[in-house]
């Protein structure tokens, strides 16, 4: 799989994997105005990270079976 930014990409995916985040955390976090760096759309486009509600309020960023793979097989140790 050919990621883009794929630094930023695993960075953003191991700070989700870290502990639960809210989706208002994670936009104050990796939000930016700089067309070049998209890491948050990326993932979203990438299908490794899904926003659920969890009480009809609140939103919480969750990784996808996808992104926890592509993370063990890149930050596999030798």
């Amino acid at each position: 799989m050919t990621v883009a930014n794929k630094p930023l990409v695993l960075d953003f995916i191991e700070w989700v994997a870290a502990r639960p985040r809210s989706y208002s955390e994670a936009m104050e976090a990796w939000r930016t105005s700089c067309p070049r760096l998209t890491i948050w759309e990326d993932c979203v486009d990438l299908g490794f990270i899904v926003v659920k509600r969890t009480d009809g309020v609140n939103s919480v960023v969750e990784l996808t079976a996808q992104a926890r793979e592509f993370l063990r097989s890149e930050r596999a140790v030798p």
